[in-house]
């Protein structure tokens, strides 16, 4: 990567510093808790720190830091604390932390600055770290890792739908309740199939972990010795040096809690949770591109105006994605909305030339 390019990254550290900044004031000042509000108002203070350091760096390399206009962000971080509350809304976006983390460290690992640069980059890194543990609680509560689960499902359905909806509206032109009943039937089966593999998935992870699980427990019955040698091989194939990994091992002599816990991954997920998730996602994503053939006089009345409906919730779930996972907004926003209304388009044609080929009229 160029210099030009690594400007450009400094240029985009500093606007979502500037933003995290934005964000976590704004919580503050909606925030009634007064000890919420002051840990709010620290991070807040926090992020302008590291925004500062962005300036600075790009300043004495000669650039002027641009920002962009935040006016329909904060009016979205305005509705979500409203509906979900300053500690939910906070931990969301905290997600998007360990982006910001890796990006960083790569930044570090690969631009010549100057070692008191290098230093406040470091600091700036463990910032972003601590930030993860400020906001615990209201993770667990959340369930982030099902969260994820439900925009992604949700997303399917409106996807798998819109496509299938689009391409029958080619055939039953003149016949939207049809369409519209079609759509129904098949995002109830994908909705069902959706959520059987969520618990499939899921309890069959926790079948082999509890198998694993089970075999170590053996081998500490029979052979202590065996268990620990298996863990210093576990820990050297992680790239630990050998001389470190005997050493851990040693350490960890007759603590066999300690050692089932490195050995076996533990899977906290519950797969009836899991399941229920998808599912409901799914059908939910089912109703969007559904419900305007129940209301329409004729199909092609009614496709762009599911196209429509569709593409802005298709927009919505790719501003929560990217504010997720950290990747920029406009293009998570254009991928989704893009693919989606693409594989729409492809159906569409797909069904038309049924249509013409078979010379259906219903």
């Amino acid at each position: 990567m160029g210099e030009a390019e690594k400007i450009a990254d400094a240029n985009r550290f500093y606007d979502n510093e500037l933003n995290d900044a934005a964000l976590y004031n704004a919580l503050m000042r909606m925030e009634g808790d007064p000890d919420f509000r002051g840990k709010l108002g620290e991070i807040s203070k926090m992020e302008e720190g590291h925004a500062e350091f962005w300036k600075g760096f790009l300043e004495r390399r000669g650039h002027t830091p641009r920002t962009r206009r935040r006016g329909a962000f904060m009016g979205l971080v305005r509705l979500l604390k409203t509906v979900f509350g300053s500690a939910l809304v906070a931990s969301l976006f905290e997600l998007g932390e360990n982006t910001a983390v890796s990006s960083y460290t790569a930044f570090l690992e690969t631009f010549d600055m100057d070692e008191e640069e290098r230093a406040s980059m470091k600091r700036i890194i463990l910032d972003e770290l601590e930030h993860e543990s400020a906001f615990s609680e209201s993770k667990e509560f959340l369930r982030i890792g099902n969260l994820r689960d439900f925009i992604l499902g949700m997303n399917d359905g409106l996807v798998e739908i819109l496509g299938a909806v689009t391409g029958l509206s080619a055939v039953y032109t003149r016949n939207p309740f049809m369409v519209a009943l079609s759509g129904v039937i098949i995002g109830v089966a994908g909705s069902l199939s959706m959520g059987i593999g969520a618990f499939i998935s899921v309890r069959s992870q926790r079948q082999v972990n509890e198998g694993i699980r089970n075999r170590m427990e053996l081998i500490f019955r029979v052979s202590e010795d065996r268990a620990k040698e298996e863990l210093r091989e576990k820990l050297v194939s992680a790239n630990l040096p050998e001389e470190i990994a005997a050493d851990v091992v040693d350490r960890l002599a007759g603590e066999e809690d300690a050692v089932m816990r490195l050995l076996v991954e533990e899977n906290q997920e519950d797969e009836v949770r899991a399941a229920i998730y998808t599912g409901l996602a799914y059908i939910i994503g089912v109703f969007f591109p559904v419900v305007p053939y129940f209301f329409s006089s004729s199909s092609l009345t009614a496709l762009p105006f599911s196209i429509a409906l569709a593409g802005s919730v298709l927009a919505v779930m790719a501003v929560v994605i990217s504010l997720i996972s950290g990747i920029p907004v406009r293009k998570k926003v254009a991928e989704m909305v893009v693919t989606g209304l693409g594989a729409a388009g492809l159906t569409y044609v797909i069904g038309f030339m049924i249509q013409s080929t078979f010379g259906l009229a219903i």
